[in-house]
């Protein structure tokens, strides 16, 4: 896809002439991608790009919603300092900048919203919107029902008391125990350290459903667009 220069993509926009169109950029009242450009000479994909002037979009960047199994080993970031694989290593074929929803950590697996759409994105991470996200969790050695029911009513941990959660067994013996918990909050590493508290540590962590969305059909590495019943049902979630 061809690019071209900002001011001349403003230009055939109709927001002005090339040279006051230079003027604009320069006064900082242009956005491209959220962000405001002041320098001379920057190139833009109108099909792909978002351009905004005084607050207006001028160019429609096109909305991207995929759905990833992460697999272990990746970190959930666009680029990461360390040199470590990133979960946009995982996507082909997208022209457009898109971000992860919320993180998983490096040695967690599982369901992983990528999207460009910002709206969307703060609705299904503020905490005002509680929206649902179950964990498969095994745990190091045996939790019995007493620990199970401190997870679900609400565990101590060094920035307050974590909300109501739901449990539910899967099995258990001497060794492990594995069970589905539900949480609404997205504190750091809050599973591990739920489990942590009850002195039965994560020995592995799988995120299977967000929101409406699971990972079914799905194997780690694999992503797919959400359909478009999926995407009603989420967008539907702010109303």
């Amino acid at each position: 896809m061809a690019k071209d220069r900002l001011q001349k993509v403003m230009a055939h926009a109709g927001v002005a002439s090339r040279r006051k169109s230079e003027e604009i950029i320069k006064q900082g009242r242009v956005k491209v991608n959220g962000e405001v450009v002041t320098e001379m000479g920057i190139k833009v994909e109108p099909e792909v790009d978002e351009i905004e002037v005084d607050g207006k979009i001028i160019s429609k960047e096109k909305r991207v919603y995929l759905l990833l199994y992460k697999p272990l080993g990746y970190v959930t970031t666009v680029d990461d300092p360390r040199g470590r694989k990133t979960v946009l290593d995982l996507i082909d074929d997208i022209k457009q900048r898109i971000y992860p929803v919320g993180r998983l950590d490096y040695n967690t697996s599982g369901l992983l919203l990528l999207t460009n759409d910002g709206e969307l994105t703060y609705v299904l991470t503020h905490p005002s919107y509680e929206i649902e996200k179950t964990y498969l969790v095994e745990t190091e050695g045996y939790v019995d029902d007493k620990k199970l029911e401190k997870l679900e009513k609400g565990v101590e941990l060094s920035d307050g008391i974590t909300a109501p959660a739901k449990v539910k067994l899967k099995d258990r013996d001497s060794f492990n125990t594995k069970f589905a918990l539900t949480i609404h909050e997205g504190r750091n590493r809050q599973v591990r350290r739920m489990c942590k508290k009850i002195s039965n540590p994560v020995k592995k962590l799988e995120r299977i459903k967000f929101a409406n969305l699971s990972l079914e059909g799905l194997e780690p590495g694999d992503s797919r667009e959400l359909t478009k019943k999926e995407l009603k049902k989420l967008k539907n979630l702010k109303n």
